[in-house]
Protein backbone atom coordinates (compact mmCIF):
# COMPACT_ATOMS: atom_id res chain seq x y z
CA UNK A 1 0.00 0.00 0.00
CA UNK A 2 1.24 3.34 -0.64
CA UNK A 3 2.06 6.09 1.45
CA UNK A 4 -0.71 8.37 1.90
CA UNK A 5 -1.11 12.18 2.78
CA UNK A 6 -4.13 12.44 5.93
CA UNK A 7 -5.68 14.86 3.97
CA UNK A 8 -6.19 12.53 0.97
CA UNK A 9 -7.47 9.53 3.27
CA UNK A 10 -11.46 8.70 3.11
CA UNK A 11 -13.16 9.78 6.04
CA UNK A 12 -14.10 7.30 8.83
CA UNK A 13 -17.26 6.38 9.67
CA UNK A 14 -19.06 8.24 12.23
CA UNK A 15 -19.70 8.06 15.45
CA UNK A 16 -16.11 5.97 16.37
CA UNK A 17 -17.16 2.88 17.97
CA UNK A 18 -13.74 3.02 20.49
CA UNK A 19 -12.49 -0.01 18.52
CA UNK A 20 -10.53 2.07 16.03
CA UNK A 21 -6.58 1.95 15.99
CA UNK A 22 -4.55 4.89 15.82
CA UNK A 23 -0.52 4.87 15.11
CA UNK A 24 1.37 6.63 18.04
CA UNK A 25 4.95 7.07 18.44
CA UNK A 26 5.42 5.57 22.13
CA UNK A 27 9.52 6.13 23.56
CA UNK A 28 10.70 6.57 20.44
CA UNK A 29 8.74 3.43 19.14
CA UNK A 30 6.01 3.43 16.56
CA UNK A 31 2.62 1.23 18.30
CA UNK A 32 -0.66 1.19 18.08
CA UNK A 33 -3.61 1.93 20.51
CA UNK A 34 -7.45 1.79 20.14
CA UNK A 35 -9.02 5.42 20.12
CA UNK A 36 -11.47 3.89 23.57
CA UNK A 37 -7.80 3.70 25.30
CA UNK A 38 -6.31 6.95 23.84
CA UNK A 39 -7.03 8.86 27.55
CA UNK A 40 -7.41 5.64 29.81
CA UNK A 41 -6.30 6.46 33.11
CA UNK A 42 -5.49 9.99 32.26
CA UNK A 43 -7.45 13.15 33.15
CA UNK A 44 -9.00 15.38 30.25
CA UNK A 45 -9.00 19.15 30.59
CA UNK A 46 -10.47 21.37 28.34
CA UNK A 47 -11.71 25.15 28.70
CA UNK A 48 -15.12 24.81 27.87
CA UNK A 49 -17.22 21.36 27.04
CA UNK A 50 -20.30 22.25 24.64
CA UNK A 51 -22.69 19.23 24.63
CA UNK A 52 -24.46 19.61 21.08
CA UNK A 53 -26.18 16.53 21.27
CA UNK A 54 -26.51 13.77 24.23
CA UNK A 55 -25.77 14.06 27.92
CA UNK A 56 -23.14 14.01 29.88
CA UNK A 57 -22.99 10.21 31.81
CA UNK A 58 -20.65 8.94 34.63
CA UNK A 59 -19.77 5.63 34.02
CA UNK A 60 -19.45 5.23 37.79
CA UNK A 61 -21.71 5.56 40.72
CA UNK A 62 -21.76 8.06 43.16
CA UNK A 63 -19.38 10.38 40.26
CA UNK A 64 -20.18 14.03 39.28
CA UNK A 65 -19.39 17.54 38.94
CA UNK A 66 -16.85 18.34 41.72
CA UNK A 67 -16.78 21.78 42.65
CA UNK A 68 -13.64 22.11 44.81
CA UNK A 69 -12.10 24.89 43.21
CA UNK A 70 -14.51 27.20 45.00
CA UNK A 71 -13.81 28.24 48.48
CA UNK A 72 -16.03 26.64 50.84
CA UNK A 73 -17.66 27.86 53.75
CA UNK A 74 -16.67 27.01 57.33
CA UNK A 75 -19.09 23.90 57.41
CA UNK A 76 -18.42 22.47 54.17
CA UNK A 77 -18.77 18.63 54.04
CA UNK A 78 -19.04 18.13 50.16
CA UNK A 79 -18.62 19.79 47.33
CA UNK A 80 -19.40 17.20 44.57
CA UNK A 81 -22.61 16.80 42.89
CA UNK A 82 -23.39 13.10 42.22
CA UNK A 83 -27.01 12.80 42.34
CA UNK A 84 -29.93 13.97 40.18
CA UNK A 85 -33.04 12.52 40.07
CA UNK A 86 -36.85 12.74 39.83
CA UNK A 87 -40.03 10.00 39.78
CA UNK A 88 -43.16 8.96 41.32
CA UNK A 89 -44.04 7.74 44.88
CA UNK A 90 -46.86 6.58 46.61
CA UNK A 91 -47.68 7.09 50.11
CA UNK A 92 -48.68 4.88 52.31
CA UNK A 93 -51.30 5.59 55.19
CA UNK A 94 -50.05 6.90 58.02
CA UNK A 95 -51.29 6.30 62.06
CA UNK A 96 -52.45 9.77 62.49
CA UNK A 97 -55.17 9.23 59.38
CA UNK A 98 -58.94 9.07 59.72
CA UNK A 99 -60.05 7.64 56.26
CA UNK A 100 -63.58 7.31 55.27
CA UNK A 101 -64.07 5.16 52.36
CA UNK A 102 -60.90 3.73 50.04
CA UNK A 103 -57.56 5.59 50.77
CA UNK A 104 -56.21 6.66 47.16
CA UNK A 105 -52.59 8.57 46.92
CA UNK A 106 -49.88 10.09 44.63
CA UNK A 107 -46.48 12.09 44.99
CA UNK A 108 -43.95 12.78 42.85
CA UNK A 109 -40.45 13.49 44.30
CA UNK A 110 -37.03 15.39 42.30
CA UNK A 111 -33.53 14.43 44.28
CA UNK A 112 -30.70 17.39 43.92
CA UNK A 113 -27.61 15.70 46.31
CA UNK A 114 -29.03 14.55 49.75
CA UNK A 115 -32.40 17.33 48.86
CA UNK A 116 -35.64 15.91 48.53
CA UNK A 117 -38.59 17.37 48.13
CA UNK A 118 -41.76 15.62 47.69
CA UNK A 119 -45.35 16.65 46.68
CA UNK A 120 -47.90 14.49 48.30
CA UNK A 121 -51.89 13.82 47.60
CA UNK A 122 -53.38 11.79 50.04
CA UNK A 123 -57.53 10.64 49.52
CA UNK A 124 -60.49 9.61 51.00
CA UNK A 125 -63.00 8.38 48.78
CA UNK A 126 -65.57 10.39 51.16
CA UNK A 127 -63.23 12.11 53.37
CA UNK A 128 -59.99 12.30 54.93
CA UNK A 129 -58.33 14.26 58.27
CA UNK A 130 -55.60 13.83 60.33
CA UNK A 131 -54.94 14.07 64.17
CA UNK A 132 -52.73 16.86 65.80
CA UNK A 133 -49.37 15.53 65.37
CA UNK A 134 -50.42 12.36 63.53
CA UNK A 135 -48.62 10.53 60.70
CA UNK A 136 -50.04 11.45 57.60
CA UNK A 137 -48.24 8.76 55.09
CA UNK A 138 -45.07 7.09 54.88
CA UNK A 139 -42.71 4.99 52.05
CA UNK A 140 -41.00 8.62 51.46
CA UNK A 141 -38.92 7.73 48.37
CA UNK A 142 -35.57 8.19 50.34
CA UNK A 143 -34.70 7.72 53.97
CA UNK A 144 -34.43 11.16 55.87
CA UNK A 145 -31.14 11.66 57.40
CA UNK A 146 -32.67 13.47 60.80
CA UNK A 147 -34.28 11.87 64.21
CA UNK A 148 -37.42 12.68 65.55
CA UNK A 149 -35.44 15.57 67.22
CA UNK A 150 -34.68 17.77 64.16
CA UNK A 151 -37.51 17.25 61.74
CA UNK A 152 -37.69 19.26 58.02
CA UNK A 153 -40.67 21.22 57.68
CA UNK A 154 -42.80 22.13 54.59
CA UNK A 155 -46.29 22.81 53.87
CA UNK A 156 -49.40 20.50 53.99
CA UNK A 157 -53.32 21.57 53.16
CA UNK A 158 -56.57 20.39 52.76
CA UNK A 159 -59.53 21.91 50.88
CA UNK A 160 -61.55 22.84 54.02
CA UNK A 161 -58.57 24.71 56.30
CA UNK A 162 -55.82 26.05 54.20
CA UNK A 163 -52.30 26.04 54.62
CA UNK A 164 -50.94 24.46 57.58
CA UNK A 165 -47.23 22.78 58.55
CA UNK A 166 -46.24 19.50 58.61
CA UNK A 167 -43.21 17.75 59.41
CA UNK A 168 -40.70 15.00 57.93
CA UNK A 169 -38.62 12.51 60.21
CA UNK A 170 -38.13 8.89 60.30
CA UNK A 171 -39.56 8.28 56.99
CA UNK A 172 -42.73 9.96 57.68
CA UNK A 173 -44.70 12.74 57.08
CA UNK A 174 -46.92 14.08 59.87
CA UNK A 175 -49.29 17.04 60.73
CA UNK A 176 -48.26 19.57 63.22
CA UNK A 177 -51.75 20.43 63.82
CA UNK A 178 -54.92 18.73 62.68
CA UNK A 179 -56.49 18.23 59.60
CA UNK A 180 -59.93 18.56 59.76
CA UNK A 181 -62.05 16.25 57.15
CA UNK A 182 -61.58 16.92 53.78
CA UNK A 183 -61.63 15.26 50.36
CA UNK A 184 -57.88 15.03 49.61
CA UNK A 185 -54.98 16.42 51.79
CA UNK A 186 -52.21 17.55 49.75
CA UNK A 187 -48.55 19.14 50.28
CA UNK A 188 -44.68 19.16 50.19
CA UNK A 189 -41.73 18.89 52.09
CA UNK A 190 -37.94 18.87 51.51
CA UNK A 191 -35.87 17.14 53.53
CA UNK A 192 -32.02 15.65 53.57
CA UNK A 193 -31.72 12.27 52.70
CA UNK A 194 -28.86 9.47 53.96
CA UNK A 195 -27.30 9.29 50.75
Amino acid sequence: MSNKKISALSSASTPLTGSEIVPINQSSVTDSVSVANLTAGRSVSASDYVMSTGNLVPSTAAKGINFTANTPASGMTSQLLNWYEEGTWTPNQGSGLTVVGTFSSSGTYTKVGKLVMVTFRVNGSTSIASSNGGAICTNLPFATETASSAPYFGSMANNSTGTTVGEAYINTVYSVSALTATAVIYGTITYRATS
